[in-house]
């Protein structure tokens, strides 16, 4: 079965035209310095309002793993990916 994951969700507008575009998981960008920049304040409440088929992704790049974490636990996300060193 093949999946589809939108990466780079910013605001709760976009969550919701993936969703409807039939996105399984939508991707937050926690890597400081670029475009598409996320903080955790901001994204807990899109995932609060996604339909519980999709599955909320964390990008991290060299982030550390107690930072990983905290921010994986407050935003509520299913799934991580990793870019970097991470340990």
């Amino acid at each position: 079965m093949t999946r589809v994951k939108i990466c780079g969700i910013t605001n709760i507008d976009d969550a919701m035209l993936a969703v409807d575009a039939g996105a399984d998981a939508l991707g937050f960008i926690f890597v400081e310095n670029t475009p598409r920049f996320v903080t955790p304040d901001k994204v807990a409440p899109i995932v609060r309002a996604l339909p519980p088929f999709v599955t909320p992704v964390g990008i991290f790049w060299d982030h550390p793993m107690g930072h990983v974490k905290a921010v994986a636990e407050a935003c509520g996300l299913r799934a991580l990916q990793f870019h970097g060193d991470e340990k």
